[in-house]
């Protein structure tokens, strides 16, 4: 486990771009004590509130945490939202210059309502679907001028309408003429457009779901599932996030190997992926082998689900989790 530890320090190291969906996580907090007289509903009693990046923002967000240089590029509307999610961003050290303000949309919010460590019910204010073609001509110039200037490039799809087909071949293109890694947290219906990526990183059901492929239920199944991920993207690797069951990575030459999950609590899942996504890239910019880059994805993994809310990762943590491993 020593080789993991040795990493953790050159992720200071590292300039990292994250393109994606960028919004806004609102959590309100609150006790539970009745039912609604209107409707077979609980009444939530707000005690607080809280907001986080959310989407391709706490990818950022858990690269600023682990250290990095961060540079981000999507889209915001012309509101107080937008300018919160600015503030928010540069108070995380995480360069702001190359969001693009769309004024026709607003900026994306989901608001979780929590009551007992409990999600009650999420509400999402947002507009989804294609950007006009000079909000995605911002963003490919954007693009293609920063992938020289990072080590690795991460590909954050939520759907909203960022990741459209030309901006993520031109970031592929740029990153693979510039010799940078790109990885991808992907989405279910864009899942067989990644191609040429360094790695992608689905969940068991985006893998299902995106190959449209049979259910899995053992590692020989998840095996054969990744091997045709692999061969139908022509990626470098496949990293298949599995929950309780760990990850398992597959490489060229049927290389196959599954890691068995690190997380002694799990609390709440709430991006997690976005932890994995952070923690593999930047390992792999460190020159890390894949197997040690899902490795220590998988600790960071371990450690976030432990925590209530979109959460991040610190170095001490991801250090302490690592040498506490028997």
């Amino acid at each position: 486990m020593q080789n993991l530890i040795n990493l953790i320090p050159k992720f200071k190291q590292q300039r990292i771009l994250v393109i994606g969906d960028v919004m806004v996580d609102k959590f309100v907090w609150g006790k539970v004590s009745r039912i609604s007289p209107e409707a077979p509903v609980p009444v939530v009693e707000v005690t607080r509130e809280t907001q986080a990046l959310g989407g391709a923002g706490n990818v950022a967000s858990n690269l600023s945490s682990l250290g990095a240089t961060v540079y981000i590029v999507g889209v915001i509307g012309n509101d107080a939202v937008g300018e919160q999610l600015k503030d928010d961003l540069r108070s995380r050290n995480i360069n702001t210059e190359k969001l693009v303000t769309d004024p026709s949309r607003p900026t994306s919010i989901k608001t979780r309502i929590i009551a007992q460590h409990q999600q009650m019910v999420r509400v999402d204010k947002e507009v989804k679907g294609s950007f006009s073609p000079s909000i995605v001509k911002n963003l490919v110039a954007v693009i293609e001028e920063t992938i020289p200037q990072v080590q690795a490039v991460i590909i954050s799809d939520y759907g909203k309408g960022v990741i459209e087909p030309i901006v993520l071949s031109r970031a592929i293109a740029v990153a693979r003429k510039h010799g940078v890694c790109i990885t991808v947290d992907p989405k279910i219906e864009h899942f067989q457009r990644y191609k040429k990526v360094s790695c992608i990183t689905p969940n068991t059901k985006e893998a299902i779901d995106g190959m449209h492929w049979r259910d899995v239920y053992e590692d020989k199944d998840i095996a054969e599932l990744g091997t045709k991920i692999l061969k139908k993207l022509n990626s470098d690797s496949v990293l298949v996030t599995r929950g309780e069951k760990g990850m398992t990575l597959l490489e060229p030459n049927k290389k196959i190997t599954h890691i068995p999950t690190r997380a002694k609590e799990v609390f709440d899942v709430t991006g997690a992926g976005d932890t994995v996504i952070a923690t593999l890239t930047l390992a792999l910019a460190a020159k890390a082998s894949f197997v040690e880059a899902a490795e220590i994805a998988n600790f960071a993994a371990g450690v976030v689900v432990a925590k209530i809310g979109t959460a991040t990762v610190s170095p001490e943590e991801l250090k302490k989790a690592i040498k506490n491993f028997k």
